[in-house]
Order: structure tokens, then C-alpha cells, then sequence
């Protein structure tokens, strides 16, 4: 405490002899003080100047102590600056109440300089501390905004238009960074290409990990293409790269991802471990797009199968994360499957459809934010091309 840095000190107290021998006493010790000669002019100056310590006397004309406390307490910018209450020794009840109000410490008359001196340090270092942790969350949430927006730079800026079909997405990060990924391109071929991702961690290990299998997946897939190999190899071939560069972290995705000839309508798909895509048909009949292997990065020399399907007009491909099926409303219940079936209407479009989807599972949780990653993708073809 010797070496302690002085501060910027704000006395407030209707007594000029008490202001006098406070500052007198401060100022000795290499404090800047600023008096105030009631609780009203003392708000003034603290809303306008900044403060390290407040000495706040409690009987006073025009606005007591007890009233300036509570409004420094309901003040955001000024919550936090340490308040020392100035009190007769017959006010100890009077203390009491301004410690339950939000006061660090408090000071009897007459004061005792060793005392004074003792406590304005303590409050001093406290609020040094606080400061530094304020300092250290904002660095923490600057890197996390940034972090988010350079996960977004990850996503397509724009879903592809093909004539006669819709693509949609719908993205709702459970925190600042997310674990989902998506994605929608265009093939030298031009076939279209959709994926849908999602890693088994949370915050900045799973962006982290998120940008990277998303990065693979598509630099492999129009690498094979331009060699004339076949794109689905980019899911066995991201597996492989992170199984064996990247086995210590045991993190891992599972991965929808479709290639689609628009021409046809034919739908060839790998599902890595992701839950089950649905086929809505255009009489609302429903299938189930089930896995054909295990999750991407998991294990080496994993096998991944392929399957075929084909989009008649009318038809549509809804892919999601289990942040969807697995939302929980406040008593704990998932929103599952069967309920994902019932909320589905084939009536609407498919930015529409998510919107539907999106805010049925809001309403379910009822939450602001999802307590996990929410990703959708559908892909309509609503005519021919």
C-alpha cells in the first residue's frame, strides 16, 4: 500500500472545516481532491468529471448522502467508483444502511488520519482491480467480435440462383463464435454443391475448428472437380487431413454434403454422422436421407458411401443441425424430430420455410439466443430450369 498511485478523490461535505482537513490531509499524499459543499453539487461533479474515491458525508442541505449514494449505485458509468462514508459515531445504523446500499467503507468523526489514509488506498487498489478486469472483458469481447466476424467471412455472402430452384439458409450462433457452418457453390460443371456442419465444441475452439474443416471441404471438392475426379471425395479427403494432422484435439464434425445437377434433379450425398436430412416431396410425403458414415475427423481410412436421390419439381431438401431437433423448452423437453415433421408446411417458400422453422423453436425454448448453434439449409426446386 506504501507505493500506492494517488487518485482523483471528490469530498463531499457540508462542513468546510471537515472539506478542509480532508483535502489538507489527501493533498499531503499526492492525491488530486475536488470538494463539494452538498450531496447535489457532488453528483455534478462526479457525473461530470472521473473519480477513483468518493468521501461521502451523510447529513447534508439540498441532497443527503443517503440519496446520492442510491443515485451513484443506479448509474451505470458511476456504480462502480468506491464510496467512503463520513459518519458521527451515533449513525452506525445510518452506515449499516449505506454498506447494504453499495458503500465500500466508512470513516467516524473525528477522523482518524492513519485511518483515512488506510482506507482511501484500499478502495483505491479495489477499483484499480476493477478496472483492469473491465480493461480485460473489453479486450476479451473485442476479440470475440472479431473472431465473429471473421467466421462470417467463412459463410457465402450470397446463396447461388439457379433458375427454377430456391436455396435458403438460416444461421443463428448460439454465441458470439460459432460451431455450425454452411455453405452453397457453384461446381466448374456448374452442378451446385450444399453442405451442412457442425463441430462437437462450442466458443473459439469450434470456429476455430468450424473454419477449417468448411475451408477443406470446399478447396478439396473444387480441386477434384478441376481434375475431372468426383467432388464427394472432399469429405473423405477433409477426414483424412484432420484425422492425421489434427487427431489430438479429438474434436470432429458431422457433415452433410450434397452435390445437385440442376438439369436433372439428381442428388448424390454423403452424410457423415449428421442428423437425418429430410425429402419433402411435393405431395408432402417425407424421406429420410439416413448417414452413410461416420463423423469427419474422427478416425482414419473411414469409409464414406454415397447415395442417390432425385429432386422432382416441387420437391425440396431441408438439411439441419441438432441445435434445431435438440432445443429445449424451460422444463427440459427437446423439440425432436416429430416436432420438426409437425412445423414443416410444404405451402411455403424455402426462406419462408426456415422462418417458420426458426421462430417455432424460439417460441419452444423461449429464449432469446439458442442454447446452441441453429443451422438450416433447404434447397426447392419449385420449376423446371
Amino acid at each position: 500500500m506504501a507505493n500506492q498511485p494517488p487518485g482523483r478523490i471528490l469530498v463531499i461535505d457540508d462542513s468546510e472545516h471537515n472539506r478542509y482537513l480532508l483535502a489538507r490531509q489527501l493533498d499531503r499524499h499526492g492525491h488530486t481532491v475536488v470538494t463539494a459543499i452538498h450531496g447535489r453539487q457532488g453528483l455534478e461533479y462526479a457525473q461530470q468529471q472521473p473519480f477513483d474515491v468518493i468521501l461521502l458525508d451523510l447529513m447534508m442541505p439540498e441532497m443527503d448522502g443517503f440519496t446520492v449514494l442510491d443515485q451513484l449505485k443506479c448509474d451505470s458509468q458511476m456504480r462502480h467508483i468506491p464510496v467512503i462514508v463520513i459518519s458521527a459515531i451515533d449513525e452506525i445504523d445510518d452506515v449499516v444502511r449505506c454498506i447494504d446500499a453499495g458503500a465500500e467503507d466508512y470513516l467516524t468523526k473525528p477522523i482518524n488520519t492513519t485511518l483515512l489514509h488506510a482506507k482511501v488506498n484500499a478502495c483505491l487498489e479495489r477499483k484499480r482491480l476493477r478496472d483492469q478486469e473491465q480493461a480485460h472483458l473489453i479486450a476479451i469481447r473485442y476479440e470475440l467480435e472479431l473472431g465473429r466476424r471473421m467466421q462470417a467471412d467463412f459463410l457465402p455472402e450470397r446463396l447461388p440462383h439457379i433458375d427454377g430452384w430456391e436455396i435458403a439458409a438460416a444461421f443463428v450462433p448460439a454465441r458470439e463464435v460459432a460451431g455450425d457452418f454452411y455453405d452453397a457453390f457453384i461446381l466448374p460443371d456448374q452442378r451446385l454443391v450444399c453442405l451442412l456442419g457442425d463441430v462437437c465444441d462450442k466458443g473459439v475452439g469450434a470456429a476455430i475448428f468450424m473454419a477449417l474443416t468448411r475451408s477443406l471441404l470446399r478447396a478439396f471438392a473444387e480441386q477434384a472437380a478441376l481434375n475431372g475426379d468426383d467432388p464427394l471425395r472432399a469429405v473423405a479427403m477433409t477426414n483424412e487431413y484432420i484425422a492425421r494432422h489434427h487427431h489430438a484435439s479429438r474434436t470432429f464434425s458431422t457433415i452433410f454434403f450434397a452435390i445437385i445437377d440442376p438439369a436433372s434433379g439428381t442428388v448424390q450425398y454423403v452424410n457423415a454422422g449428421h442428423p437425418v436430412p429430410i425429402l419433402i416431396r411435393a405431395d408432402s410425403r417425407v424421406e429420410m436421407l439416413l448417414s452413410t458414415g461416420p463423423a469427419v475427423g474422427w478416425i482414419t481410412n473411414a469409409r464414406f458411401t454415397t447415395e442417390t436421390t432425385k429432386l422432382e419439381i416441387g420437391d425440396r431438401l431441408f438439411a439441419y443441425t441438432d441445435g434445431v431437433t435438440e432445443a429445449r423448452s424451460p422444463n427440459g423437453a427437446l423439440f425432436s424430430e416429430e416436432r420438426l415433421l409437425a412445423t414443416i408446411d410444404p405451402a411455403l417458400n424455402g426462406a419462408r420455410h426456415l422462418e417458420t422453422i426458426q421462430r417455432a423453436v424460439m417460441a419452444y425454448t423461449m429464449r432469446q439466443q439458442p442454447e446452441d448453434d441453429l443451422t438450416m439449409l433447404v434447397v426447392w426446386r419449385y420449376s423446371a430450369a
